[in-house]
């Protein structure tokens, strides 16, 4: 099933349909469709739509002070910021975006909870051993958080999965900090309060600037931005996906 969530989404994505597009053109000698996917994929790669766009996706609201934030029973950081390596007997992990890791040490080291919880994120295709939630707590431990706060869940492929799996830990009436990016938190935050969280979120990893001037360069199309765009597509494909599964 994961293979789907994974390769569906993909065709109703934004660079999917300009190449589907550039291929009818061609195929029905139709050089305004060519034209207008060329067109499409430029205003998509640009930074000043790119920014605005994902904006929309993350919120207006901005990252909150640690003080702000409420007590809760316990602190779940999701999955999805590290590719672990194992080589032999050694393991190298390369960071992604590292912010959830380093807000949800924040959190517990500010005294917002007792409990620590990471998710087993692992993929089918994914050859480590350890799960990504077992790196995170070795991580934990080295920035001074002692073991017996921190839980890791049994291994996950995606966020429904780690509602669940933090269900079968916690109490689902209890109150949790959830941290996790700023675009992926509307769609995760529902899934939690459908096992019965109670979810204070604490958004991190914002991609969008923000109180940025605008300059010529933002006019100008790149690789980094289209992916920005892309990520930002892929998640309302799968806040749509969950709406109508409910």
């Amino acid at each position: 099933m994961i293979y789907l969530h994974k390769i569906l989404p993909t065709f109703v994505l934004p660079i999917m349909l300009v190449i589907i597009v550039i291929l009818i053109g061609l195929i029905k000698n139709k050089k305004k469709l060519i034209y207008i996917a060329i067109g499409v994929l430029y205003i998509i790669s640009t930074p000043i739509f790119s920014n605005n766009f994902f904006k929309l996706v993350e919120g207006s609201e901005y990252r909150k002070p640690i003080s702000t934030i409420d007590s809760a029973d316990a602190i779940v950081v999701l999955s999805g910021m590290l590719e672990i390596n194992e080589v032999g007997d050694s393991t190298y992990v390369e960071w992604g975006d590292p912010d959830r890791f380093f807000g949800g040490i924040a959190l517990i080291k500010a005294g917002k909870a007792q409990k620590l919880v990471f998710t087993g994120g692992k993929m089918p295709w994914d050859k480590a051993k350890k799960t990504e939630g077992e790196i995170l707590k070795e991580y934990a431990i080295s920035n001074g958080i002692p073991s017996d706060k921190i839980i890791v869940t049994k291994n996950v492929e995606n966020t429904a999965d780690e509602a669940v799996a933090v269900k079968e830990l916690i109490s689902p009436s209890k109150r949790i900090i959830l941290v996790t990016s700023a675009y992926h938190m509307y769609r995760a935050k529902k899934l939690f309060e459908k096992q019965g969280f109670i979810v204070i979120p604490y958004k991190v990893d914002y991609k969008s600037e923000r109180n940025k001037e605008i300059t010529i360069i933002d006019f100008l199309p790149s690789a980094d931005y289209l992916k920005i765009t892309e990520i930002g597509f892929r998640e309302i494909v799968g806040r749509f996906f969950y709406l109508i599964k409910d």
